[in-house]
């Protein structure tokens, strides 16, 4: 039997201790959502760990959080406690341009208050939790660094969209779209960012999803993992302090040292979980809503959401017309035509219509004020496609002079980046297009919860939406570049950090044997069901009509079937959904009822109870995959049938199918 001496007992001991999260001397306070259902543990002694239960069960682990100055000062490191105060809130507030008419905001808060001037806010939520830094001081604060940890009970699986478009090479610079990893947290790539939300799988069908929130002045929050403890941890782009342009892009040459230069008094972003017990609760939580910043318009009737035509994506390829179509005027009034026909709000001018460099420089192709008026006669808005990069040096200009001429916003591409200075810019052109009365639909840039800040701001990209099936390719054996299971996942992760602008609607659609990527005539992957469920399932307030007038005509039943769809809605329940597989999605606009379901490769059977109906008598219009759609993915049956909420209806989706209706009552 080996010996151990009283110092090696000694010392074995003390690190044993020192490993522990929390030990004797330790403060804990804790913290009840309204429900009861969940708690959040915080801890100050050496540092400040929180921790959280949900139903009884841990979620996750005591984890660290703290912030670096750049004078070397760490708050969070031995916090001496002031104040502590609790309370509750019980509240709500509209919100025209959402899922839903109205969120309610309920939680309990707990707040406290450190002797080197900051604070901590945590709320628990029924369905999340959240905390943020608060700053009290008077000085402006450099922030060489934000400790915020994730650490969950074993090693759990989660769907990861890792940073992997690196623009000009540079580590922060991507356009936030990725399809995702299924992998457990260790088997992370140690030196890969990933972007939020990170859905993590914690068993028994719960779920957690790491993500930010109220996100201004100050850099996103990228994730990183393989630290073989169940663990996710936060990255920040340093401040930039020297770039170049590079094609469309803006790329950092130069950052500091630090991530942020922040007020004296201010609050930070939230670091935020979104918590399920099934995947449907995902489809309906308002987490991200209810952290943002209020709005700041006081007037908001000027703003529009709808639908869109959009050139890009088909090409401009349209056939029986007597004009040579391309980016110019005759084009463009054709795609008016189009929209006013079937009732869309808007058209959009991509890429083309200007200079490159510079947004008062037209195509001389393209005659603007000739156009806008066109659409005024019409009923339709015209937007106008810019970089990032031409916006932030000419907005002051180029807004004024396009408002004035009847344009009604702006789609801005290629911001690549959410460091600090991005963020501010961001927030800057939401203002200033606000004082415009001009809307905006941001790309390259993924959700701020800015939606509800500036609520002219309709959509957001940061996703790997249909414009990658032009130019994509399909890699047999995994989902990593297969449209319809990342389709199916999306709803209960992007989805939920905010509004998408996917760009769906093709009409010509293939099978995953038939598919081929063709730029000029581009098809979609999965049936024509699939791509009609998108506009009930996938949540954006300013849809894209992605494909060609020409094939919309052609399929003019489908294209009055998506006319019919809001882009707003007054009420949202998630139905039915597995995380990559499934989804079945039922909104409600005034009276009438919209389910949207789509599928993976797998396809998907199942009964839809119809309970979430009112009384009386519906006439249901359904679209769903024809009896060939298994070898022909154009193939579709339209049915119309009455119904009442005690009735029930067949799902049958084909692989990579779908299923939509519209459930009007009787009379209406």
């Amino acid at each position: 039997m080996k010996r151990y001496s009283f110092f090696r007992i000694f010392l074995c001991t003390a690190c044993c201790l020192a490993a522990l999260p929390a030990v004797a001397g330790d403060k804990t306070q804790t913290l009840t959502s309204p429900d009861g259902r969940i708690s959040i543990g915080v801890t100050t002694g050496n540092d400040i760990r929180w921790s959280v239960r949900m139903d009884g069960t841990e979620v996750l682990l005591s984890s660290p959080l703290s912030l670096t100055l750049a004078d070397g000062s760490v708050l969070g490191e031995n916090p001496k406690v002031n104040k502590v105060s609790f309370s509750q809130v019980d509240s709500g507030f509209d919100t025209p341009f959402y899922k839903k008419s109205r969120v309610g905001d309920s939680y309990k808060r707990l707040l406290l208050y450190f002797r080197k001037h900051y604070a901590l806010e945590f709320r628990a939520y029924n369905d999340g939790v959240a905390y943020r830094f608060l700053t009290e001081g008077k000085k402006e604060l450099y922030i060489k660094n934000e400790e915020a940890v994730f650490r969950f009970p074993g090693d759990p699986e989660a769907f990861v969209a890792y940073v992997n478009d690196m623009r000009g090479g540079e580590r922060y610079s991507n356009a936030f779209e990725a399809y995702y990893d299924h992998l457990r947290l260790s088997e992370m790539k140690p030196d890969s960012l990933s972007f939020a939300p990170v859905l993590v799988d914690l068993g028994n069908g719960r779920k957690a999803a790491v993500m930010e929130g109220g996100l201004e002045d100050y850099p996103g929050m990228f994730l990183t993992g393989g630290f073989g403890d169940g663990s996710l941890k936060a990255a920040f782009a340093p401040y930039p302090l020297e770039g170049r342009i590079q094609g469309l892009n803006f790329i950092a040459t130069k950052r500091a040292d630090y991530i942020a230069k922040v007020p004296g008094k201010g609050s930070l972003p939230w670091r935020a979980l979104a918590l399920s017990r099934h995947d449907v609760q995902l489809l309906d939580n308002d987490l991200a809503m209810r952290l943002a910043a209020p709005s700041r318009l006081k007037d908001i009737s000027w703003i529009k959401p709808g639908k869109v035509a959009w050139d890009w994506w088909n090409a401009c390829n349209l056939t029986h017309v007597d004009f040579l179509a391309g980016i110019n005027t005759p084009t463009y009034k054709y795609f008016i035509d189009f929209a006013a026909a079937n009732h869309l709000q808007y058209i959009i001018l991509d890429e083309g219509w200007s200079r490159r460099g510079d947004l008062m420089q037209v195509n001389p192709e393209v005659n603007i004020p000739e156009i806008v008026n066109y659409g005024k006669q019409k009923g339709v808005g015209v937007i106008l496609w810019a970089s990032w990069h031409d916006v932030s040096r000419q907005m002051d200009t180029a807004f004024p002079h396009y408002a004035a001429l009847g344009v009604k916003g702006f789609k801005v591409d290629f911001f690549d980046s959410d460091d600090q200075k991005m963020i501010q810019s961001v927030f800057l052109i939401a203002k200033t297009a606000a004082a415009n009365h001009l809307v905006l639909d941001f790309h390259g840039m993924h959700p701020l919860g800015l939606n509800r800040t500036y609520p002219n701001v309709l959509n957001f990209e940061g996703v790997k939406g249909m414009e990658n099936e032009k130019g994509g390719w399909l890699r047999r054996g995994s989902i990593q570049n297969d449209m319809p299971p990342y389709d199916a996942a999306i709803p209960f992760i992007r989805n939920l950090a905010g509004p998408m602008d996917y760009t769906p609607g093709a009409m010509d659609n293939a099978t995953r044997r038939d598919y081929r990527p063709i730029g000029d005539r581009p098809m979609s992957q999965g049936t024509r069901a699939h791509q009609l469920a998108m506009y009930v399932v996938f949540f954006g307030p300013l849809q894209m009509l992605s494909d060609s007038p020409t094939n919309y005509m052609r399929e003019q039943e489908c294209t009055n079937f998506i006319d019919s769809i809001p882009t707003v809605f007054d009420e949202t329940r998630g139905l039915a959904g597995e995380v990559g597989k499934y989804v079945v999605t039922a909104r409600r606009k005034g009276s009438t009822w919209f389910v949207g379901a789509l599928s993976n490769w797998g396809g998907y059977q199942a009964q839809l109870p119809l309970s979430f109906l009112g009384k009386g008598t519906y006439r249901a219009v359904i679209f769903k995959d024809g009896p060939n759609a298994d070898r022909n993915a154009t193939d579709y049956v339209k049915e119309t049938r009455e119904v009442t909420a005690s009735d029930s209806l067949p799902l049958h989706l084909y692989s990579g199918g779908g299923w939509a209706a519209r459930f009007t009552p009787v009379g209406n």
